[in-house]
């Protein structure tokens, strides 16, 4: 019998000599913008991936030229917190080295930028690297951005969540010095593969993209289930930080058509003391690292691989990687998975001001001045900026003093003042066209407009009070994190959307397909009747997801199994 087939990324990762690969090459050729093709799969390990502008391809092809090829690079920022020096550097560099002069936050706590050109690479990622950021292992099948909560409330269990986000971030970097020669000119040693190894990832990485978050209950503003593994952090008695529970296997990635393929919510293994938080990590990565499918990439997350092992065998593999032993898992409870907006003071008595950013887009267009704003902000804040994982800024640590002067300043660069209906607060969306090669319809130029539609049968039905997580991508890949949303669309062509209903509004629940391939006219017409029976059949602080879920418009859906059922 035959030896079964490797994915095809396998090969590129082995051959690459530790993600160098003809990268060098690529870029000193000047006669195309692209990179040759098998280097498309290993800039993603440097953090970045090609892209062109969907909008013209037709038209350039007519006029027999390539696409217009750019390239998208997402940094790393551990936690989301980013000072004001650091700021104003990623604001100019924007300006500088970027088609689009525009800033993204993206759902998973940091920033990425749309529109370089392959001559501007090097001199953006020197730019980041002059004010300690980078874009190392901010994709590829590598452990990514980690995600910790935004909770400026329980001050000292938050810095405590910061601080452990960036020890995981660095304590699974990859170890090739390959990001450093190509980008910032480090010295090339020439090595063996058996000199230069990567001790914790080997020569083939991971089977795929790994992801990690650290919440803090009640709060769920990072999804734990969106993430391949999860710290939930347990409270001591004098309010610092016991211990993580431990979780694994969530994830949103599917295909069209595939029922093999499903979002999954996350299974918690036990309970980890604070010091061994590290090597837990580790272990969680190193079991999927060994376990998941290396054959088929539309399984390869973690998610099925603690399926297919079972969560007994999962947790048995992580222990011995580890060489500690879960206790029992400790209670904890999760009530939202929002941001919370506006002024929030903390214990010490310094506020923390989160605006909302439509679909994360930091821009100055069409009458907005938020890319400014923020740049004029900063110039004055003596705090930080803290990007969350639903796409929004807050700018943080403001001295009561100067609480007033920094309202000031984001009501007259419209930061705030917009009233903004709970609905499109709670909303997220994904890049999607025209720059994501894999969108098949719209969502970021297009879901704030549908939601101000929602608004509308909302208000007539007396419900446009409720928050409604309402979240759309333009393909089910899941960067959006639709398949948690009480109100989910996902990009099925242009046009049209299958619509999912019925998670819970904390993360907790999945939801499930309720109309497939419909366009605005009938997601509408489908709201306006839901909405109506919503407002006079619920429960007193029933939710939205809930509601459906009761009167059996789906099914509730807490294994991602029974997704497609």
């Amino acid at each position: 019998m035959s030896e079964k087939k490797l994915a095809a990324n396998e090969y590129i990762k082995v051959n690459s000599n530790y993600l160098r690969g003809t990268l060098e090459e690529s870029l000193a050729n000047q006669v195309t913008g692209a990179v040759a093709d098998d280097d498309t799969q290993l800039t993603k390990f440097h953090g970045f991936y090609m892209q062109d502008d969907r909008d013209i391809r037709n038209e350039r092809k007519k006029q027999k030229l390539e696409p217009k090829h750019t390239f998208m690079l997402r940094a790393r920022v551990p936690g989301g917190v980013i000072d004001m020096q650091q700021w104003l550097a990623i604001d100019e560099i924007a300006h500088d080295l970027t088609d689009y002069n525009s800033i993204r936050l993206t759902t998973r706590q940091t920033f990425q930028y749309h529109g370089i050109l392959k001559r501007n690479l090097k001199p953006l990622i020197k730019g980041l690297y002059q004010v300690k950021l980078d874009s190392i292992a901010a994709c590829g099948d590598v452990n990514r951005n980690v995600m910790a909560t935004t909770n400026p409330i329980q001050t000292q269990l938050q810095k405590e969540v910061h601080e452990w986000s960036v020890k995981i971030s660095e304590h699974l970097l990859p170890k090739t010095r390959a990001y450093y020669e190509l980008w910032l000119d480090e010295e090339k040693v020439e090595v063996g593969a058996d000199v230069e190894q990567e001790p914790v990832y080997g020569r083939t990485y991971l089977p795929r993209k790994f992801k990690i978050a650290v919440a803090v209950p009640p709060y769920n503003d990072v999804d734990i289930s969106a993430n391949d593994l999860s710290f939930i952090a347990i409270e001591d008695e004098n309010g610092g930080l016991a211990g993580f529970n431990v979780a694994a296997g969530g994830g949103m990635g599917s295909t069209h058509g595939d029922v093999n393929t499903y979002p999954q919510l996350t299974r918690v293994l036990g309970f980890c003391k604070v010091e061994d938080t590290l090597a837990f990590a580790q272990a969680v990565m190193l079991t999927q690292r060994d376990n998941g499918n290396r054959y088929d990439r539309k399984r390869a997350r973690t998610k099925y691989t603690v399926d297919d092992m079972g969560v007994d065998a999962f947790r048995a593999a992580t222990e011995v990687h580890a060489g500690i032993k879960f206790e029992p898992a400790r209670p904890y409870e999760f009530t939202s998975q929002a941001d919370r907006f506006g002024w929030v003071e903390d214990i010490n008595g310094n506020w923390h001001l989160t605006v909302f950013l439509e679909a994360g887009r930091i821009v100055d267009d069409e009458g907005r001045t938020v890319k400014t704003g923020l740049r004029e902000i900063a110039k004055v804040h003596k705090g930080e900026y803290r990007m969350t994982a639903n796409q929004n800024i807050m700018i943080a640590n403001v001295a009561p003093a100067d609480k007033a002067e920094i309202e000031g300043m984001a009501r007259k660069f419209g930061l705030l003042g917009k009233v903004l209906s709970p609905i499109m607060l709670n909303s997220i969306a994904c890049v999607a066209l025209p720059t994501c090669a894999l969108a098949m319809a719209e969502s970021e130029r297009y879901l704030p407009r549908l939601i101000e539609k929602i608004d509308v049968l909302a208000q007539k039905h007396n419900v446009g009070d409720q928050e409604i997580v309402t979240r759309m991508t333009g393909c089910p890949n899941g960067c959006g994190r639709p398949f948690l949303a009480e109100i989910g669309f996902v990009g099925k062509g242009p046009g049209k959307y299958n619509m999912y209903l019925g998670a819970d509004g904390k993360g907790t629940r999945l939801n499930q397909m309720y109309k497939e391939n419909i366009g605005e006219e009938e997601i509408l017409t489908e709201l306006d009747g839901l909405l109506g029976r919503y407002s006079k059949e619920r429960e007193s602080n029933e939710r939205f997801g809930d509601f459906v879920v009761r009167i059996g418009a789906v099914k509730a859906v807490y294994d991602g199994r029974e997704f497609h059922a």
